[in-house]
């Protein structure tokens, strides 16, 4: 048999043969051939992300973060952001893993593009591409790691598995994916490549502690040199993603048995504990120099690296002193690794007790990003960050039967010495780092982009076995074919049916295979729907520092550069302020609007803005936004307790809040994770009528309806006396209760563009205009005639109860509210006790949509009354003046105030509300004049209410929803980075 590269006898070495010439060098072009597909499935569809107006267009929503840093880098090369003021206010963010050696790659890429100069154009079209680019570099430390592993043989079918994989590691590595995930992948590969050369170095040359001490450096020189390199290896590694540091501790586990192993069978440590000695030394002298944040933070460039570092080269010099301790005074090698694991348990305690927050920050990150099990709560509601449900499944989907047989080689590589084979220092570290990659997939899903390298090396081990076990010289001549047996090619053939068959047609049936999936990236739906409302803040509202009368914007340089303040706490100038919405759309605030959101994918302030979504009146509400403003983080207080914490609030106050109808649907079981209550607090089990029949199905409950976040979306802050509606994209959704697929889910939503594409695909059924006009009109009034009678409306094809048809993005302006008084002079008795006042305005949004505010109050004995309202009656403020230029216009330009009850005598009158009052909270007064009151309902036919919709009877197969459960989870509550997430953002991004 024969994997290696092998020479044909009879030529003279002067002149070799063709053949001997192809049979030495026939990888390279296969190698070239495999990263041209690799770039190419991935570069495809990078159309799809060009612009007409030149605006970006990514494919999730930490990508437009990237983005952002990215034109950061450009405006101040070669530099990345040390303190990001346009993200987590009141306090801003240190953005450690963004802002990374990934994005002076790309910034360096375009300055050589551009002359130095590179337009936005230039820089996004470099942005684009260079990701696929990375993606198809990767293949290079696959293949030698694979030829290290299996011979060329073995490293060509290790980047043909990487090539065609179709699972996590491709949809994150396509055009328009501007994510580090890409760079992460290939500079772990070479920093692995690396240690594996540096390992199998020493083990030649085999230094040890005498040739340190007589400074024997032509017998240290090359295990030194492979050595350094390792380290640096890892240096860009962790400089690409801080979390990196992961590796440091793999790396830990694998010096750690590797030299208990050589000690136990009588090999000299100090060779191995050379390389690990060097190499993390190096790298806890790099990663010192990359230090912008104190701490322990696994996502910032802190203290953790270096001294992780430097804890593990302490380590493989201590434990190699050990053994020789043990040799003095003749031990039994046995107990060596017992001595070992008592002393690593020993410094854990001693870090518990003196390095807490050391303790702490490994102990979260093993239990959340590397052991599969511990994480908490909030992690299943990143969608990247959860644990597959059917880890079976979900290797299968990603890699195909590629990884059993992967098990298959971490187990014929263990097996070596065993059948008396040659067993390298290298193997332990590939079967270490491959079974961490493992547990790391089954502990997000995410991870499967890491888990892929491992997929296809240990692939070489496999099938360089199978080759040998079996006899197969599929490299040799003619002859050697001519001699093949037929099992033999049975064999092969079922090698090859294993290892790539699931990954091509016709078993990768429909768009599974990469280049499918390849020509189907476009960007990120959310990101798309949210560029409508972000552009709108963007041109109509004060730029950050010019709120109200301050002008100091040009304290606040969306490309400036600002220092890491003391504890993390940057001080906004007077005039800024911050947009509440979930952390998902954070990213898309600030780079669409250039505004400067609470929240954002880091998940920064993800509790404070889930307990302000969930607030159960406006009171509480406002409370958490001002104890956020003096510097809290408000979470599940008492309103007693949010009064203490909300006396010191400062002018670094929310202004606006912004909400989707993703939020309202199958995002709102993942926004109650993080603050409390628990889900199932806002949904209960009521009967509705389905064909004629009475169900029981789950619904949203009264607790849900007096959200802070319901009362804004479903109602328009009707009620409400410091939000108005200043924006909603001409752009809608259904939002309510819905059957999806064998799901009855009390919390969904689907845009009527997700809608349409559901009808195309399905080749039947009517489309409808996403904007509002006639057609959207008489859905929303279908919609409510159905909520009115609790009937489940059929008549679009997906059961949907409680649902209404609302904008995909609304914005909401917080303002101080205007004070309408008044006084009722009743000296003809005609009102009852108690009697209560109220005002109401018709209000029409820019797409045309109208509704009608209506705020109440009761009035005094004496006749008096006062009540708030958020709505003017003008737009005499603009974006010039320091205020919002809303898009949301009084129909008849007043308020009608009445007291008494409709159809009866009563008071009534008529006044204006000017911006000025309801910006700055002055007050307004009305005359009312006794007039008998219009009764709306008067001639209303009783048969409204009565009268069967047709819509609502329809029979329909998938109308019965019979669920005893009322099951409402529902997986697509648990948001991506990016996509999806998006994770994702994704996206969570660490």
């Amino acid at each position: 048999m024969s994997t290696d590269t092998e020479h044909v006898e009879g030529e003279s070495e002067t002149s070799p043969s063709f053949l001997e010439t192809w049979t030495d060098w026939y990888h390279i072009p296969v190698l070239g051939a495999v990263m041209l597909f690799m770039f190419w499935t991935r570069a495809q569809s990078y159309e799809n992300f060009i612009t007409d107006d030149g605006t970006p267009a990514l494919a999730a929503v930490d990508s437009w973060y990237h983005w952002r840093t990215v034109e950061w880098t450009s405006e101040n090369y070669p530099n990345t952001m040390p303190f990001e003021i346009f993200t987590g206010f009141p306090t801003g963010r240190y953005v450690g893993q963004f802002g990374t050696l990934f994005d002076q790659i790309i910034v360096t890429i375009a300055m050589i593009v551009g002359l130095g100069d590179p337009s936005t154009e230039t820089l996004y079209l470099v942005s684009l591409l260079t990701v696929p680019a990375m993606a198809a570099l990767v293949a290079i430390p696959v293949f030698f790691i694979g030829r290290r592993l299996g011979g060329t043989i073995g490293g060509i079918v290790a980047i043909l598995l990487l090539a065609l994989a179709p699972g996590q590691f491709f949809s994150r590595t396509t055009a328009g994916q501007l994510q580090h995930h890409v760079a992460e992948v290939l500079f772990m590969a070479f920093a692995v490549l690396a240690m594996m050369l540096a390992l199998r170095v020493a083990e030649r040359e085999q230094p040890i502690y005498e040739l340190v001490a007589d400074r024997d450096w032509d017998g240290l020189r090359e295990p030194t040199l492979y050595s350094v390199l390792a380290g640096v290896a890892l240096i860009l590694y962790i400089w690409v993603w801080p979390p990196a540091v992961v590796l440091i501790g793999i790396l830990a586990i694998f010096f750690t048995v590797q030299l208990c192993l050589d000690y136990v069978r009588n090999v000299s440590p100090d060779h191995i504990a050379f390389v690990g000695a060097i190499s993390l030394g190096v790298t806890a002298i790099g990663a010192t120099l990359l230090i912008e944040e104190p701490g322990t933070s696994t996502t910032s460039f802190s203290y953790l690296q270096p001294v992780s570092a430097a804890l593990v080269a302490g380590g493989c010099v201590f434990m190699a002193w050990l053994a020789r301790q043990w040799n003095a005074h003749d031990i039994d090698r046995r107990y060596y690794p017992g001595a070992i694991a008592g002393l690593i348990a020993v410094a854990f305690v001693v870090m518990w007790a003196i390095l807490p927050d050391l303790f702490s920050t490994i102990v979260d990150n093993a239990s959340r990003r590397v052991l599969p099990f511990g994480g908490g709560a909030t992690d299943q509601t990143i969608s990247e960050a959860r644990q597959p449900a059917d880890f079976t499944s979900h290797v299968f989907n990603e890699f195909g039967a590629a990884f059993y047989t992967m098990l298959a080689g971490l187990g014929l590589l263990v097996a070596r010495p065993f059948l008396g084979r040659e067993y390298r220092t290298e193997y332990t570290l590939i079967v270490v780092w491959s079974l961490f990659l493992i547990s790391m997939a089954a502990t997000q899903i995410r991870f499967a982009y890491y888990l892929v390298l491992a997929v296809a090396v240990v692939n070489a081990v496999f099938v360089a076995d199978v080759i040998r076990i079996f006899d197969l010289d599929i490299r040799g001549g003619v002859d050697t074919l001519r001699g093949i047996e037929t099992y033999q090619v049975i064999v092969l053939i079922m090698v090859v049916l294993l290892l790539f068959a699931p990954l091509l047609p016709p078993m990768a049936a429909g768009n599974s295979t990469t280049w499918d999936r390849g020509a189907h990236v476009g960007p990120s739906d959310e990101a798309m729907t949210w560029e409508e409302a972000n552009h709108w803040m963007a041109n109509n509202t004060p730029e950050p520092g010019n709120w109200g009368d301050a002008e100091n914007a040009d304290q606040l340089d969306y490309f400036g550069t600002y220092e890491y303040p003391d504890g993390g706490d940057y001080d906004y100038p007077e005039g800024t302020y911050g947009v509440m919405s979930w952390w998902d759309y954070g990213h898309l605030i600030t780079t669409q609007a250039e505004r400067i959101p609470h929240s954002n994918p880091f998940q920064q302030n993800a509790r404070s803005s889930s307990a302000y979504l969930t607030a159960d009146s406006e009171e509480r509400a406002e409370l958490i936004l001002d104890s956020i403003a003096a510097g809290e983080s408000p979470e599940d207080h008492s309103n007693e307790e949010l009064e203490g914490m909300a006396e010191d609030a400062t002018h670094e106050e929310m202004r606006y809040v912004m909400i989707d109808h993703e939020m309202a649907g199958a995002k709102f079981s993942a926004i109650t994770q993080w603050s409390g209550p628990d889900y199932d607090h806002y949904y209960e089990t009521s009967e509705y009528q389905v064909g004629g029949e009475e169900q029981n199905l789950p619904a949203p409950n009264e607790n849900y309806y007096d959200t802070t976040m319901a009362s804004l979306y479903h109602d328009d802050a009707d009620g409400m006396e410091h939000y108005r509606l200043v924006h909603e994209n001409d752009d809608y959704a259904f939002v309510g209760s819905m059957q999806t697929g064998d799901r009855l889910t009390p919390h969904y939503s689907m845009s009527i563009s997700e809608y349409n594409d559901l009808v195309a695909a399905s080749g039947g059924g009517n489309e409808f205009e996403t904007g509002w006009g006639e057609q959207t009109e008489q859905i929303a009034e279908s919609l409510a005639q159905t909520r009115e009678n609790n009937m489940v409306d059929q008549s679009l094809g997906i059961p949907m109860w409680d649902a209404d048809l609302l904008s995909t993005v609304k914005t909401y302006e917080r303002v101080e509210g205007a004070t309408i008084t008044g006084e009722v002079d009743d000296e003809e008795n005609v009102l009852a006790d108690n009697a209560t006042v109220t005002a109401e305005v018709e209000l029409e949004t820019e797409p045309g949509r109208t509704f009608t505010y209506e705020q109440t109050a009761d009035v005094a004995d004496d006749g008096t009354f006062e009540l708030t309202v958020p709505y003017a009656t003008n737009d005499e403020l603009g974006v010039d003046d320091g205020y919002t230029d809303s898009s949301v216009e009084a129909i008849d330009g007043e308020y009608t105030v009445t007291v008494g009850e409709p159809g009866e005598d009563g008071f009534e009158g008529q006044t204006e509300v000017p911006e000025t009052a309801v910006v700055q909270g002055d007050t307004v007064t009305v005359d009312l004049e006794q007039v008998e009151l219009e009764d709306p309902d008067a001639g209303d036919e009783e048969e409204n209410g009565d009268a069967d919709d047709e819509n609502g009877d329809a029979d329909d197969e998938n109308g019965d929803t019979d669920d005893e459960n009322g099951d409402a989870d529902d997986e697509n509550g648990d948001e991506d980075d990016a996509e999806g997430d998006a994770d994702g953002a994704e996206t969570e991004d660490e």
